[in-house]
């Protein structure tokens, strides 16, 4: 297993979209188990392909308070089914910043797990939260993108000054 370099808002690539896998090989499964390991250095609690620099639909999760159990999601898709709740969210890609975030309370996602074998699941509270915030890291969404321009610009600022700082100089 190796660990990945997480792109940092407003990297560009963070805005791809993420096309679907095709095949689940050991490419993928390797993918995975990179990402998980990265998520679990990071801490973070899920970890789309995109925030990897990976433009694939692959998302891993693991919201266990002791992190023994994480979960793999290719090619998600989800259906919202009730209500809506305001979470406050952070993100590996915008280090150091939470904010208040109004998203669908419980959903419905259907994908396949690390083996290609498809798997429906319904989900509420803060696996909820954590799977609608990977879904769109893979449409090249990001948390920041839900808040005001005026708050989006001056984390924007703030992470680009911290950037600035810690480039090496040639």
């Amino acid at each position: 297993m190796a660990l990945l370099d997480i792109l940092e808002f407003p990297d560009p690539r963070l805005r791809t979209k993420a096309k679907p896998v095709t095949i689940v090989d050991d490419g993928i499964r390797k993918l995975t188990q990179d990402m998980l390991e990265t998520m679990y250095h990071a801490p973070g609690i899920g970890l789309a392909a995109t925030q990897v620099n990976v433009h694939q639909r692959v998302i891993v999760v693991d919201t266990s308070e002791d992190k023994t159990q994480p979960l793999v999601f290719i090619n998600p898709e989800i259906v919202p089914l009730t209500g809506e709740k305001e979470y406050e969210e952070g993100c590996l890609s915008v280090p150091g910043f939470h904010e208040k975030v109004i998203r669908p309370d419980i959903i419905r996602v259907k994908a396949l797990d690390a083996q290609g074998k498809p798997f429906e699941m319904e989900c509420s509270g803060l696996l909820s939260v954590c799977l609608q915030h990977e879904m769109d890291h893979l449409n090249g969404v990001l948390f920041v993108d839900h808040i005001s321009k005026l708050k989006r610009d001056r984390i924007r600022r703030k992470l680009e000054k911290t950037q600035r700082v810690a480039a090496p100089r040639s």
